[in-house]
């Protein structure tokens, strides 16, 4: 009698040298994907998402923590920027007017028939 290999798979069986099954793999979280994308497109979207996706995540087991907490850094750090973008711009606007109205006041104190007007 001659040796027959097994039909189902190696010298091991249908699982390989591991006796029980793989284990399913681990869904991640949408939410927590989104939540990245969303920092860099629209910050405060990206926000909400990653709160909401580290709630879903400890509530269902689900993968995705790292993408909801750096989705919430970047969105935060976002919005900073902006933040601080929007600070600057209304610094040169006030700036710009206390200079204007400086410039005006000085040339009609020095009786100047051509005010500087901006």
């Amino acid at each position: 009698m001659t040796y027959q290999p097994p039909v189902t798979g190696g010298p091991y069986g249908p699982n390989g040298p591991y006796p029980y099954p793989y284990p399913p793999a681990r869904r991640t979280n949408t939410m927590a994907v989104l939540a990245l994308v969303f920092s860099f497109v629209f910050a405060p979207v990206g926000i909400f998402l990653g709160y909401r996706a580290k709630k879903e995540i400890a509530r269902t087991g689900e993968d995705g923590d790292g993408l909801a907490t750096a989705g919430i850094i970047v969105g935060w750090v976002h919005c900073g920027i902006w933040a601080l973008v929007f600070l600057i711009w209304i610094a040169f606007i006030v700036l710009y007017v206390v200079f204007a109205i400086s410039l005006v006041g000085a040339a009609g104190a020095a009786g100047s028939t051509n005010a500087l007007f901006f």
